[in-house]
C-alpha cells in the first residue's frame, strides 16, 4: 500500500494506492492534515511507503516530513530525472523540470501510449508534449485561469476580479475577462497540439487534461481529449511501483 502526496501551490492532493487501484483520493488545505491522518488510520490497510511530489517549498516539505514520520514512514521525495518509467526527459537540464510536470508526464504515459499533450490546469497551467515513444520534447507554462483574472484586477484601475461565464463573444465585462482567460489557454493548448501532432495526423493523438480548471477548458477544447482526476498522483503511483 502506497500513500502518494502531490503538494501543490494551493492545496495538498493525496491518494492511497494498492492492488492496482485507488482506495481513497482527494484534496485539502495544508491545515487539514489531521483529517488525512484519520482517513488513513481508518483504511483497511495501512501504507508501507509514502512518495511525495513537492513544489510548495521548504516549509511544506518540513510539515510533510513530520506527517510521514508520525505515520511511521520515511518519505521518498520524487525528483525529476533524465528518464523514468519509459519517459525520456528532453529538458536541457532534466533536474530543472518541475517535479509535478515530470510526474504528470509519467502518469500520462501510463494511461496513453500514443502522442499526447499533457495539460495541468491549476494555479499555473502547464502544457507539455509527449510522443508515442515516450519522449518529452518540452512545453510551456502560463498563468492559470484564476491568476489571469487576479492579474487584470490588480494591474488595472477599472477591471473587477471577474466572476463570469464563458461566451464566444461576451457582452459584459465579467464574461469578457473569464472568456478571455479560457480562450487564451485553449489557444495555447491547440497551438502546442498542432506542433506536437503535425507529423502524425492519423496517429493515436490525445490531449490529457488534469487539475482544478479542467472542467472549464474541456467543453471548449477541439481536440481528442480525456480528463484525468490527478495526473501527478497517477505518475507517483506508477513510479512508486518501481521502488519495490
Amino acid at each position: 500500500m502506497m500513500l502518494c502526496l502531490d503538494a501543490g501551490n494551493s492545496r495538498l492532493k493525496y491518494g492511497l494506492f494498492g492492488a492496482g487501484q485507488w482506495l481513497i483520493q482527494g484534496a485539502m488545505n495544508y491545515a487539514e492534515l489531521d483529517q488525512l491522518r484519520a482517513q488513513i488510520q481508518q483504511a483497511p490497510q495501512q501504507p508501507q511507503q509514502i512518495i511525495i511530489c513537492n513544489v510548495a517549498g521548504a516549509e511544506i516539505a518540513a510539515t510533510l516530513k513530520n506527517f510521514a514520520e508520525e505515520l511511521g514512514l520515511m518519505p521518498h521525495w520524487f525528483a525529476s530525472t533524465a528518464s523514468a518509467c519509459g519517459v525520456q526527459n528532453g529538458y536541457a537540464l532534466p533536474t530543472q523540470l518541475g517535479t509535478d510536470r515530470w510526474a504528470a508526464l509519467i502518469g500520462a504515459r501510463g494511461l496513453h501510449r500514443g502522442n499526447a499533450v499533457v495539460v495541468m490546469s491549476g494555479t499555473a497551467t502547464t502544457i507539455d508534449t509527449l510522443d508515442a515513444a515516450g519522449n518529452f520534447y518540452g512545453g510551456v507554462i502560463l498563468p492559470g485561469l484564476d491568476l489571469m483574472r487576479a492579474a487584470l484586477a490588480k494591474g488595472t484601475a477599472g477591471l473587477p476580479l471577474a466572476v463570469g461565464n464563458f461566451a464566444t463573444l461576451p457582452r459584459n465585462t465579467d464574461d469578457a475577462i473569464t472568456s478571455g482567460g479560457i480562450q487564451a489557454t485553449l489557444g495555447a493548448i491547440e497551438r502546442i497540439a498542432a506542433q506536437a501532432f503535425a507529423n502524425s495526423p492519423n496517429a493515436d493523438n490525445l490531449c490529457l487534461v488534469s487539475g482544478g480548471a479542467a472542467g472549464m477548458l474541456l467543453p471548449h477544447l477541439k481536440l481528442p481529449k480525456r480528463q484525468v482526476g490527478n495526473l501527478v498522483l497517477e505518475g507517483l503511483a506508477r513510479y512508486g511501483a518501481t521502488l519495490n
